[in-house]
């Protein structure tokens, strides 16, 4: 077995979370949602462990935000894997991305955006945005309802009851849950039809209007 290092950053303003998955015998890592404003302390961090960063996966992005963002997290050193394809080479599911002697395996989980990734590691599940419904700060509802109800029931609530779920952004949601958890509580999904789902999707972005660049004056 691999003698493993587990981080996780949480930025408490935004409530956006980051992390570093590591093999430390091999000296190799993983960055998860990584920000182009934290490179430097990403870097410093990987530093001082002496880890050499293999991927850095992206579960989902706003990139109309911040063109440059992609580019300002290959500062880092390693192949950007996002959903669009203007990351790594190809993305298809089940794909595998090795790291010492660890994998993570690429999942295509549209919904949030159309086009969403998980990624799954051992007993965990990094979801990005498919649970965190209405707190992403850079987009408070699904861009593609259906498919995110989809992503959600036909296959994150098919995996174990005991199943670890790390979500993308942590306001009134849990850092960490298992399946059992968000099936039964989720306030979105749980105890409700595929069409009362797509109802209040439809009701939230009815009243919800995404800001512009300049209007949010955000960086991810």
């Amino acid at each position: 077995m691999s003698e493993l290092y587990f981080r996780i950053l949480h930025d408490e303003t935004t409530g956006e979370l980051t992390y570093l998955l590591a093999d430390a015998q091999a000296k190799e890592a993983v960055l998860i949602d990584p920000r182009s404003r934290d490179v430097a302390v990403l870097s410093a961090l990987l530093a001082e462990r002496d880890l050499h960063l293999k991927w850095i996966l992206r579960t989902h992005h706003h990139d109309h935000l911040h063109p440059n963002n992609a580019l300002e997290l290959r500062q880092l050193g390693a192949t950007v894997v996002q959903g669009d394809g203007l990351g790594h080479k190809f993305h298809y599911d089940g794909e595998s991305l090795p790291f010492g002697r660890e994998t993570v395996h690429v999942w295509v989980t549209p919904g949030h955006t159309s086009n969403c990734l998980s990624f799954a590691w051992r007993d965990r599940i990094f979801c990005g945005g498919l649970l965190a419904v209405t707190d992403c700060p850079h987009q408070p509802y699904a861009e593609k309802p259906e498919q995110l109800w989809e992503s959600v029931t036909g296959r994150l609530w098919k995996l174990p009851n005991e199943t670890l779920l790390f979500s993308g952004h942590a306001h009134r949601l849990r850092t960490v849950s298992t399946v059992m958890d968000q099936r039964r509580w989720h306030p979105d999904f749980a105890g409700v039809s595929r069409d009362q789902f797509l109802a209040t999707m439809a009701q939230l972005q009815g009243s919800t209007r995404l800001e512009t660049p300049l209007e949010s004056g955000q960086r991810i």
